[in-house]
């Protein structure tokens, strides 16, 4: 499972990558506009990005030049248009962009496109089976993968316990609904139930927010009157 940043000003856009990362396993954060980018970008590092080179105010190119120029071009990104010029991709490759996406976006190019992206990831670490697993060598797209006899991170044992004992055991999709459910329920105990505090640290609408919480089982009635 990876964290991919899907950045786009259309709403159909978002949900859409959204709804099919996430049957592919991943956990996806949606933002609408650079700055909302920008904030996700400052609290984490994404596996990678899903960027939409036209938006309002600020343009994908323009953010990935910001990116690039503040060392935070750490991840592979891969741009995405439906009126771009070749000029306008060759110029996101130059800056740093892994890829190109063309709109509307073909099912097997998206995921194809996904996958290669997450090979090159100095972030994301892909299970292999046995003991050893696949980590990678830092070196921005160029990583390569190299086997390890332990893991890029070191939980502590009680914490690996928990997390077996909860989710490593479940079919992928029961395990991640639980882990969502436990997510947005910690998110909105010190948020104090705070939609709009929620929609801007996870990077969800808050259209999107409610239907995800409400498809959690979630109650969110509290909030209804929250401005």
């Amino acid at each position: 499972m990876a964290s991919i940043l899907v950045v786009d000003d259309e709403m159909g856009i978002r949900e859409l990558l959204n709804e099919i990362l996430t049957d592919e396993g991943h956990t996806v954060y949606a933002a609408e506009s650079a700055i909302q980018a920008r904030k996700i970008r400052e609290q984490m590092r994404p596996d990678m990005v899903l960027l939409d080179i036209w938006m309002p105010e600020t343009d994908g190119i323009t953010l990935l030049k910001e990116w690039s120029k503040t060392g935070q071009l750490t991840m592979p990104v891969v741009m995405m248009s439906g009126h771009a010029t070749i000029d306008t991709a060759v110029e996101a490759t130059r800056i740093g962009a892994l890829n190109f996406l063309e709109k509307p976006i073909a099912l097997q190019k998206l995921l194809k496109t996904v996958n290669k992206a997450l090979e090159s990831s100095p972030k994301y670490v892909e299970p292999l089976e046995g003991k050893l697993t696949q980590t990678m060598v830092t070196g921005g797209q160029n990583a390569k993968p190299v086997p390890s006899e332990q893991p890029a991170a070191q939980p502590s044992g009680e914490y690996i316990s928990g997390i077996a004992k909860t989710y490593f055991d479940l079919p992928l999709r029961e395990a991640r609904d639980l882990f969502e459910k436990a997510y947005f329920e910690h998110q909105m105990l010190i948020m104090g139930g705070s939609m709009t505090k929620i929609s801007d640290y996870t990077g969800l609408e808050r259209t999107h927010l409610y239907r995800k919480l409400k498809a959690l089982g979630i109650d969110t009635s509290r909030n209804k009157g929250e401005a």
